[in-house]
């Protein structure tokens, strides 16, 4: 009993008094409670401190370079301005395509997730995947030529001298991309009067009389300079779904300056050709579609530049308001048309075109 009362006693002296015997039983419980050992507290600190430098230095690092990348930009812009204009024109096209790339990324994890298919995605993204594949078939010979040891600097000699040949859009000065949109129209132009001709020739073997001279009618009058209104080709329609003007009919000289002038290449089987160029007419299609949707005045001035130039008329030289109002034609007619009339869509391609500029002037 003695032993109990001094042992309660020196509880009572080591706590202090409370408010009620619960608070010193509470603070004899904390005392008997393990606490965390030191070195796990210091190891957590220094972990935190380290990373905290680290990063630091990372971040002076990155500044470092970043203000030697800059000295060295200005030194090439006063020293060696010409090449200063290359060097800028790869570093921003890296940049983009890289961006492009993320883009492509999002667009087909998209299309996973919600099960979509192409024809179902809004028009800029539509746009996106049609380009972007484009420029990916063009860079591949390039890539093939990089593969062997050594053969980097051939690269970079042939991407000096042959740069609208061998560079995507991305890695084209603005200089370039105006002069070579210009070259490549140069030579789809050519492939133009013979598309018009063989319309012309084709109609002669029409069966029905009044739509055949309807179509010499009108072709007569590109052949002269005029241009042609969508309501005339509209009312001629039914005769690009079946023989002798529908895709699959055509003769093979037709179906192959109408592949110039999609930037296809003429030089395949006839079956090969044919099938491309439907292919190709149908995308356009689809994209006429998603565009209608999305209205001609979201679009930018590049975005309507860029649409026209796709549908066969050279952009690089008029304003936003004409390629916003020949797009309006075209739109006029390639919404109205069926599948089966695509045949038409292509012609279209020239007999909208081929005389817009002239007839505006």
């Amino acid at each position: 009993m003695a032993l109990s009362r001094v042992g309660c006693r020196w509880l009572l002296w080591r706590f202090g008094p409370g408010p009620g015997p619960a608070a010193g039983l509470s603070r004899a419980r904390g005392l008997l409670e393990p606490r965390p050992a030191r070195g796990a507290t210091r190891s957590s600190v220094c972990y935190r401190s380290t990373k905290a430098s680290s990063r630091s230095i990372l971040a002076a690092l990155v500044s470092k370079a970043k203000h030697i990348n800059g000295r060295y930009e200005r030194f090439l812009e006063r020293t060696f301005p010409r090449f200063y204009v290359l060097y800028a024109t790869f570093t921003k096209g890296v940049q983009a395509l890289f961006l492009e790339v993320k883009e492509i990324r999002k667009i087909k994890s998209k299309m996973s997730r919600q099960r979509l298919s192409v024809q179902q995605l809004p028009y800029r993204e539509m746009e996106r995947l049609r380009q972007f594949r484009r420029d990916v078939i063009k860079a591949i010979p390039i890539g093939v030529i990089a593969i062997p040891p050594f053969a980097n600097f051939l690269v970079i000699v042939l991407m000096y001298f042959f740069p609208r040949q061998l560079l995507i859009r991305y890695f084209w000065t603005p200089n370039q991309q105006v002069e070579f949109l210009d070259a490549y129209d140069a030579i789809r132009r050519d492939s133009y009067p013979d598309v018009v001709e063989s319309l012309a020739l084709a109609a002669r073997s029409l069966p029905e009389p009044q739509l055949q001279k309807r179509l010499q009618e009108l072709c007569a009058e590109v052949q002269r300079g005029s241009q042609p209104r969508v309501a005339e080709l509209y009312a001629v329609r039914s005769l690009f779904s079946g023989s002798p003007l529908g895709l699959n009919k055509l003769r093979v000289s037709h179906v192959k300056a109408l592949s110039q002038v999609l930037f296809l290449t003429p030089h395949l089987p006839a079956f090969f050709l044919r099938h491309r160029l439907r292919s190709h007419v149908l995308e356009i299609r689809h994209l006429d579609r998603a565009m209608l949707r999305l209205g001609l005045g979201q679009l930018s001035e590049e975005e309507l530049k860029a649409a026209c130039y796709l549908r066969g008329l050279n952009s690089t030289h008029l304003g936003m308001s004409e390629c916003r109002a020949w797009l309006e034609q075209w739109l006029g007619l390639s919404c109205k048309l069926q599948a089966s009339e695509a045949s038409l869509l292509a012609n279209s391609m020239v007999l909208l075109s081929l005389n817009y500029v002239r007839a505006k002037e």
